[in-house]
């Protein structure tokens, strides 16, 4: 396929890079598949632990160089990684869209959202804005001030194999840190193609090895990452299981760590809803990515008085649907990752059955000629009571449930009523419902949106949950601020040395 090489992808590939150089290891090689149509794509080679430390190294010696360059000069080499992304924009998007089989819509948009944060932090490197403040003591100054903390590693999911990255790197280059990628094992291949364009502009510009790594390899790399004093920070994207573990080994060393995890996110429509708003925002964000987001739309909390208006209207949308190879713009829809994937939705289904859900739209495995690869489904739609057990995890699809309610503090209490707290919605012409959803009684979320969907967060706002979903704040807004060291500096410049409190030493 062309996009692969204009993207410099080959058959087989080296895994771990520090640049513009890629190492030897003796670690398996992987293959990527296509759940497009079951194609391998290509072999990767993952790390030892022998190449793991040759990175890990070069990352510490080009800290000490990156971190001494003027904020502005490390935010020009950013605007130079924004330029060459947007001239590989249409191959790499194909090649997200092909490897992790979202619509090729979504693929371009993941990497206009790695544009969009070249030039959020472009702006923000001249920014790292401190504090002055008064001292109680004369003849004295107070200010705090931000320096780069060092290595950042960063773990990132199969569902977003390009983005996330570069949410969390582009800030922290221009914040002075290096940074090690462990990519997702499911998505080898987007790490590399981003490698490839960044170590370009770095070794144009005659910058050192290390200041961008990439380690393709299994849970033992995300482990050694986590247990790695070498690493202050550790930014982790996945499932809550697998955040509770980084988390804890972060813990354990006392470093820092960043957890964008699980989602199970509700839109709340109430009986002043625009259902000519509700309805697309409801259906994009249940079946964007096959239901593969974090901010996916797993709920539908419906006010009683338009409830079966809601159903009529929901059917006909899902009807309208287009499942199929996501390389083509005709289809909404693409695959499920992998089989594995599929036999979770499947589990899924049959689990809300067991617990008394009653379906709208059955769902179920595609086959037949365009979905040989079998990891194709149908988009589920259950109506359930909201304490079921199955209605409490997040499922990995394009699963949504639907239930009634009567009252707007019962919406809100069955949004809250879930161990994850990302996103949220409310549809609603009312203001005062509007208000009370964001107020501090409303939504517990990270996110909480008035008369728009769970998903499609823009990067000028900090993106991040409470509750399960760990915490994080990546992106826009002050998120850059994780990725740095907060010093306090107090400076005197009189003649005596009086001290703070009032406080006597006299000599």
């Amino acid at each position: 396929m062309e996009f692969l090489s204009q993207l410099g992808i080959t058959a087989k590939h080296l895994g771990v890079s520090t640049g513009a150089k890629w190492l030897e290891s003796d670690g398996a090689w992987i293959e990527s598949f296509s759940p497009v149509d079951g194609r391998s794509i290509g072999q990767v080679q993952v790390a030892d632990r022998s190449s793991y430390e040759a990175a890990i190294k070069k990352a510490q010696e080009a800290f000490l160089i990156w971190r001494s360059m003027p904020a502005p000069r490390r935010g020009e080499i950013v605007r130079q990684i924004g330029e060459a992304l947007r001239a590989k924009k249409e191959a790499l998007g194909r090649l997200v869209s092909y490897e992790m089989g979202k619509s090729l819509q979504e693929g371009w948009g993941e990497v206009q959202e790695m544009i969009d944060i070249c030039d959020f932090a472009v702006g923000l490197s001249r920014q790292l804005n401190g504090l002055t403040m008064h001292s109680e003591r004369p003849s004295h100054r107070m200010y705090e001030q931000y320096h780069p903390l060092g290595i950042v590693g960063i773990i990132s999911a199969f569902n977003f194999p390009v983005a996330v990255w570069s949410w969390n790197t582009m800030l922290a280059w221009v914040c002075g840190d290096v940074c090690v990628w462990k990519p997702s094992e499911k998505t080898p291949l987007c790490s590399i193609a981003c490698q490839l364009i960044v170590a370009e502009v770095f070794e144009r510009n005659n910058l050192p090895e290390g200041i961008s790594v990439v380690i393709n390899g299994g849970e033992d790399v995300g482990e050694w990452l986590s247990a790695d004093v070498r690493v202050p920070l550790v930014s982790a994207t996945g499932s809550t299981r697998m955040g509770k573990e980084v988390a804890s080994s972060v813990g354990k060393r006392l470093g820092r760590s960043l957890l964008e995890l699980g989602g199970n996110n509700a839109i709340i429509l109430t009986a002043d809803a625009d259902l000519d708003i509700a309805i697309p925002a409801a259906v994009f964000g249940a079946v964007g990515t096959a239901g593969q987001r974090c901010t996916t739309t797993r709920r539908l909390i419906i006010h009683r008085s338009i409830y079966e208006t809601m159903k009529e209207r929901l059917t006909k949308a899902y009807g309208q649907i287009r499942i199929g190879d996501p390389l083509d713009p005709n289809h909404h829809m693409g695959p499920l990752i992998d089989k594995d994937a599929v036999a979770q939705y499947l589990r899924s289904i049959e689990s809300c059955r067991q617990q008394g859900g009653t379906f709208l739209l059955e769902g179920g495995l595609l086959t037949g000629k365009g979905f040989e690869s079998g990891c194709y489904v149908k988009p589920c739609v259950a109506e359930v009571s909201p304490d079921l057990p199955i209605v409490q995890h997040e499922t990995f699809a394009p699963i949504l449930y639907l239930m009634p309610y009567d009252t707007l503090e019962e919406a809100i209490a069955i949004q809250n009523g879930v161990p994850q707290g990302l996103s949220s919605a409310i549809m609603t012409l009312n203001l005062r419902e509007a208000e009370q959803f964001l107020s501090a009684a409303g939504s517990d979320c990270g996110i909480a949106n008035v008369n728009i969907g769970t998903s499609g967060a823009e990067i000028g706002g900090a993106f991040g949950g409470e509750k399960e979903t760990g915490g994080g704040r990546e992106s826009g807004s002050d998120a850059w601020k994780v990725y740095m060291r907060r010093q306090t500096n107090t400076i005197n410049y009189g003649h005596q040395l009086p001290l703070a409190q009032g406080i006597r030493f006299d000599l």
